[in-house]
């Protein structure tokens, strides 16, 4: 076997991980088969690997990261902010459609962790990663924009990450693509409506993103 760094072995099984686990279920996944599906032995997965709290936290970092990737390429300043949301929204929409599998098993990962005794930090640390990914994606499209809110950014970033773990759940189980659209079309719209322009920001000056204004 050839060798290989230990982050890029980390990123080997986890994503063997993330494969294996969307295919049998978290319950049915073992280690052995993590491995064999990564193509190496048992004793290099536990020299990458202490715990598995250790892989299933790697596992939701990863699942975030596929898609928070693609996004970050879609946000690019457009004609209107509207368009510049909406952009983003599509490309998390198309990752929820080519990887159905993926995407059913963060809320598989949830209820495991929820359910395990000692696994409830991860539950906690995934709609944590969740919430901290929609405040990084809305300021880089605000600084992109020359935009700021007028609400404060962790709760609209909360906001986006229930509606869009609600809207993805709800796909999964009904199907309706048009329904799922309609829904984008108007978180869109509702949060074109919760910014205003702003000068650039200088070293000098007041924050970009903050409260509402008075």
């Amino acid at each position: 076997m050839a060798r290989m760094p230990l982050a890029q072995r980390r990123r080997q099984l986890t994503e063997a991980a993330i494969r294996a686990m969307a295919r049998d279920g978290v319950p049915r996944t073992t280690t052995r088969s993590i491995a064999a599906e990564a193509g190496v032995s048992l004793s290099v997965f536990h020299y990458c690997f202490d715990s598995k709290q250790a892989l299933l936290e790697a596992v939701i970092e990863t699942i975030t990261e596929h898609y928070l990737t693609v996004v970050k390429e879609a946000i690019r300043p457009r004609t209107t902010l509207r368009e510049t949301v909406r952009a983003g929204f599509q490309a998390y929409w198309d990752h929820v459609r080519t990887h159905p599998a993926e995407h059913m098993l963060t809320y598989e990962l949830t209820q495991y962790a929820l359910r395990e005794p000692g696994f409830e930090h991860l539950a906690r640390r995934q709609h944590e990663l969740y919430c901290a990914t929609y405040a990084e994606l809305l300021e880089q499209v605000c600084l992109r924009m020359e935009t700021g809110l007028r609400v404060p950014v962790p709760v609209l970033a909360r906001y986006l990450a229930a509606m869009t773990d609600g809207l993805t759940l709800n796909f999964l189980v009904l199907g309706d693509t048009a329904a799922a659209a309609a829904i984008l079309d108007m978180v869109s719209d509702h949060v074109a409506g919760l910014v205003h322009e702003v000068p650039l920001p200088s070293s000098s000056g007041p924050p970009l993103l903050g409260p509402a204004l008075p």
